[in-house]
């Protein structure tokens, strides 16, 4: 009987560490190939990794929570060591089917690809004791983003709470969140660690004895996942790319009509209708008449250069149970509307459930994040790495506006952004928001 050892390998493109989630097996269980062992959590998404070999698990070489670099042993498998196993060649790994596309498992080929879903039988609704139908993972979707099942309305054809149930009651009561005052608590600061490999403090300026942690005032936790990777993102961008901010209020009313309009549609009756597919084609619509907020600067040996990019990979910022993720939807320009409107929602779902693919984070040109959900006006976001531009869509509520002399409500909103002042002008910036702004004002424009 032979034992094979199985390294953690590189799913995305130069990743070097991931975090142990879960394990699928326990030692002395019996695997065949491709069943899952693990799911893993990189800097960029949640993996499961399936087994290249088959046979009877024998150490599990991490724990959950541990991190662990890519190409150090995870676990070990022993064959099966009946009699064919000792005359026959060790069987080859087959193909991980996933219709979404996967990461290959560096050493294993296209044969160790990753499966970014897991495979399993058909799932029963559940109920619970309150009377609740939902299936187990609804149920722990509802947990991850804080919904209590009991408070949903089912849509299921049996009863049951559906995942878009859970993620409609979110998104609604995302808006309310902050309307209650939470009351003072006893803790009076919290204090993160931030990554080993940060630079130590000046050694001429002497840093400050830390006091003794209590437990009940204070608590740390490592920073790693998608915490670490944003944290590292946003200060590269931050102190690489100069930025340059702007802003304007934009009376949305037409905006408004226009998406009560299109949500009466049957043409839209299957799809999620927002203001922000409005936003998304107006960032569309706006790219073509200033390419550079689209571009992107890439230092050379030779030296600097300007790469304008002539199509639109829309990155739209999402928040996430896992943290801050920026997935795009690519070649936005060749989409029409509907398309665009499910092509969002389709974004949006899969962050939510934490099964955005690598692959769909990479590659972006342009961002839209969308603070108005919590309520906010405007903002100075940070710019996307590789990227030159990302506008803020803010709240959209109703104001006093003059129009033809007269105060009247309308829907006002605040579309701001920041830009990489190394590419693109003040002239180039203004006349990019302002044209969104036309857009918000007036959707017709989008018809020429």
């Amino acid at each position: 009987m032979s034992t094979q050892t199985f390294l953690l390998p590189d799913v995305g493109e130069g990743l070097t560490e991931a975090e142990i989630v879960s394990w699928h097996v326990a030692p002395g269980d019996t695997v065949a190939v491709n069943d899952v062992l693990v799911e893993i959590e990189t800097a960029k998404s949640l993996v499961e990794l399936p087994s290249p070999f088959a046979g009877t698990v024998g150490e599990l070489l991490a724990t959950e929570g541990e991190t662990v670099e890519v190409g150090k042993p995870i676990v070990t498998i022993a064959d099966a060591g009946d009699p064919a196993s000792d005359s026959d060649p060790a069987p080859e790994p087959e193909a991980a089917s996933d219709e979404g596309g996967g990461a290959v498992l560096v050493g294993y080929g296209a044969a160790g690809q990753v499966s970014s879903r897991r495979r399993k039988k058909p799932e029963r609704p559940v109920a619970a004791s309150v009377g609740v139908v939902a299936k187990p993972p609804i149920r722990k979707l509802a947990k991850d983003l804080g919904v209590e099942l009991g408070d949903v309305q089912p849509s299921g054809p049996a009863g049951e709470v559906t995942r878009e149930d859970v993620l409609r009651h979110a998104s609604q009561a995302s808006v309310f969140r902050n309307i209650e005052t939470p009351a003072w608590g006893d803790v009076r600061e919290e204090t993160i660690p931030v990554d080993a490999a940060a630079p130590a403090p000046s050694a001429s300026i002497a840093p400050p004895e830390p006091a003794p942690a209590d437990s009940a005032r204070e608590e740390s936790f490592p920073v790693r996942g998608v915490r670490k990777a944003t944290a590292n993102a946003m200060t590269s961008s931050a102190y690489t790319a100069p930025h340059v901010s702007v802003w304007v209020d934009v009376d949305a009313t037409r905006t408004m009509e226009f998406v009560k309009r299109l949500k009466a549609s049957p043409d839209f009756a299957d799809v999620k209708v927002s203001p922000m597919l409005i936003m998304a084609r107006a960032m569309i619509w706006a790219v073509r008449r200033t390419p550079m907020v689209n571009a992107a600067w890439i230092d050379t040996d030779e030296g600097a250069q300007i790469r304008v990019r002539h199509y639109v990979n829309l990155g739209i910022a999402a928040a996430t149970p896992r943290g801050l993720l920026v997935p795009n939807i690519k070649d936005a320009q060749q989409l029409n509307t509907r398309e665009l409107a499910r092509a969002l929602e389709k974004l949006t779902l899969t962050a939510r459930e934490g099964k955005t693919r690598p692959e769909d984070q990479r590659g972006g040109t342009i961002t839209i994040t969308n603070i108005g959900v919590f309520g906010v006006d405007a903002g100075t976001p940070i710019i996307n790495p590789g990227e030159v531009g990302i506008v803020a869509l803010g709240a959209i509520r109703q104001k006093p506006w003059v129009v033809d002399g007269e105060v009247r409500p309308r829907w006002v909103t605040t579309v701001s952004g920041s830009f990489d002042h190394r590419v693109v002008d003040g002239d180039g910036v203004s006349r990019f928001i302002a044209d969104i702004a036309s857009v918000l004002e007036e959707p017709a424009l989008l018809l020429d």
